[in-house]
């Protein structure tokens, strides 16, 4: 539309994007982490949500879907609990077909002005947190025979943004694990991708985008004229999760308005 929201076409949705009797593991279920949980469950999939919040948990509300709702709270980057909760989700669901990564903080502030323990607990709970979790879903997966893992990036692991040091290497780095994972496992069935979104209104962004001029300077940079939202990124996410995306592996999808074209 020429005002630059969105318009509903005729026959859209993810009623085409049936996952019934897929299993599938949810890591972190705030903000486009807990949209993403309600469209599996809406396309029929079983879902295991974690999250270190249960008020997020509980927050899910899955209503006549709750049968196939499980819900584990745990923080995933202690030692080991990305391999612990894949495990207890595989047991919760009898397997596990799709992994969606979605945990991730931001830090934002000049380069200059980080600790080393600072930056590393960014890249630990971004980066090392998905390592962790994948490593263990994609082993299962390929004795399995196949199955998808997918990581929710950021344009800033494209873009070189001011004050987002660690996030954007975490994101980036996310990228190429993601690329060596998908180029290791493609002959066994696995496909690995991302979803890289571009600036969404989440609980992650939210107090940024309060501070005076950050949301008009932010939508100035967007073709598409306006920020998106948690719901726009579902669909792309649950179709790379999809047969639909059986020969699609090591891709990035930019869900971002336009934002990296520019």
């Amino acid at each position: 539309m020429a005002d630059g929201t969105t318009q509903a076409l005729p026959g859209t949705g993810t009623a085409w994007l049936c996952l019934d009797g897929a299993r599938v593991l949810v890591l972190g279920a705030g903000g486009i982490g807990a949209e993403c949980a309600r469209g599996y469950l809406g396309a029929g999939a079983a879902v295991t949500a974690v999250d270190r919040d249960q008020d997020r948990l509980d927050a899910l509300e899955p209503g006549p879907d709750a049968t196939r709702l499980h819900t584990i709270a745990a923080d995933l980057t202690e030692q080991g609990a990305g391999a612990a909760v894949v495990a207890r989700a595989i047991e919760a669901m009898g397997g596990l077909d799709v992994l969606l990564h979605c945990v991730g903080i931001n830090d934002r502030r000049p380069v200059l002005e980080f600790t080393e323990a600072e930056w590393d607990r960014v890249l630990r709970t971004n980066l090392l947190t998905a390592f962790g979790a994948a490593q263990a879903a994609g082993r299962h997966m390929v004795d399995a025979g196949g199955g998808r893992i997918i990581f929710l990036s950021s344009v800033s692991g494209h873009l070189a943004h001011s004050k987002h040091g660690p996030y954007a290497a975490s994101k980036g780095g996310l990228n190429q694990m993601m690329r060596v994972m998908a180029a290791e496992w493609a002959r066994r069935g696995v496909t690995v991708n991302a979803v890289a979104p571009g600036y969404v209104e989440t609980p992650l962004t939210a107090a940024y985008l309060e501070q005076p001029g950050v949301r008009e300077d932010l939508v100035r940079l967007v073709p598409a004229g306006r920020l998106g939202t948690p719901a726009e990124v579902v669909g792309p996410i649950l179709f790379l999760s999809s047969p639909h995306a059986a020969f699609v592996t090591g891709h990035v999808m930019y869900v971002d308005g336009g934002r990296t074209l520019v």
